[in-house]
């Protein structure tokens, strides 16, 4: 079983399904049983997605002293997540709204609070690193100093820097220096996804890149073996809510990676628990378990 350290955002997540965008107004509207509420954010959707996969995760992350931090402790005990480095050091948790319609479609509203300028505490990190055999730090600014950490101590750094436009991104420089897996989405590329990558590549060297490509599935580049080539997206179930696909897939690529060192069974699995996950309305539900991600793999090989 692999143990793995985890630093990422939890916020409250907030959904409201409507008919179609764009949205027309109207004073009072009644989805009854279109609007849900959970414990979501980057951080805790790879959280779950990789314990339900079967790892062990050493998750960092920071939550307000509010009612919404406690009903994120609550969420933690419930999922078997543990909770001992969740700290709750600012006023506010953060919360996010998405509104999604019925083609699965979605608009997100996320606010931070004050959490960008929150520091995770150094003791807490060096002793969450203990024993893990790999670090996925999500592009959220309390990470940004375990960049360095984590490298020194000899951890593969996984991370996703999500819709960027730009090899130099301001932001996320530091996120893809460090980088030996780097995830992100085709969304602002400009151009093919294929050439933003080999730029990627010679500019920071990166040992595995995956561009999530929506519908489309998704695109490999390894280094070592000059390797980039997309996977189709495979459909399992009706898509209901693309919201936390790309985490999805980065959660169990990920997974499969670190157990084989194999980045083409790695993406080929991804896909499909991408796939079965997008089956659901919020970023943090519809994961399988290993054993029901192999079964799935097997029919579709049939």
């Amino acid at each position: 079983m692999s143990r793995i350290l985890l630093s990422g955002l939890i916020n409250i997540e907030t959904t409201l399904r409507v008919e179609s965008f764009p949205l027309t107004y109207e004073p009072v509207r009644f989805p009854f049983f279109g609007i849900k509420s959970t414990v979501s954010g980057v951080g805790y959707n790879i959280a779950k997605a990789v314990t339900t996969l079967g790892d062990e995760v050493n998750f960092l992350s920071i939550i307000g002293s509010d009612l919404a931090g406690e009903s994120v402790r609550l969420a933690l005990d419930r999922d078997g997540i543990g909770g001992q480095f969740i700290v709750a050091d600012t006023p506010h948790t953060a919360q996010s709204v998405i509104i999604y319609d019925r083609e699965g479609r979605r608009q997100i509203y996320t606010d931070l609070k004050d959490i960008q300028e929150c520091a995770y505490p150094d003791d807490l990190f060096q002793q969450a690193l203990s024993r893990c055999s790999l670090a996925i730090l999500c592009n959220i600014n309390f990470s940004r100093p375990m960049l360095t950490q984590a490298r020194r101590a000899g951890l593969p750094v996984a991370t996703d820097v999500h819709t960027i436009a730009n090899i130099e991104d301001e932001y996320n420089t530091d996120f893809m220096a460090a980088a030996h897996i780097l995830f992100l989405s085709d969304e602002l590329l400009p151009g093919s996804p294929e050439a933003f990558v080999r730029r990627l590549q010679n500019r920071y060297g990166t040992d595995v890149i995956v561009v999530g490509l929506g519908g489309n599935g998704a695109l490999l580049a390894v280094k070592d073996d000059n390797f980039l080539e997309r996977t189709t997206a495979v459909a399992t179930r009706p898509v209901v809510n693309t919201i936390g696909a790309g985490d999805a897939l980065f959660s169990s690529f990920v997974h499969v990676y670190e157990r084989t060192s194999d980045p083409y069974e790695a993406i080929r699995k991804a896909v499909i628990f991408a796939s079965y996950k997008i089956g659901t309305t919020g970023a943090a539900e519809g994961f399988l378990t290993a054993n029901q991600l192999e079964r799935l793999v097997r029919e579709k090989q049939k």
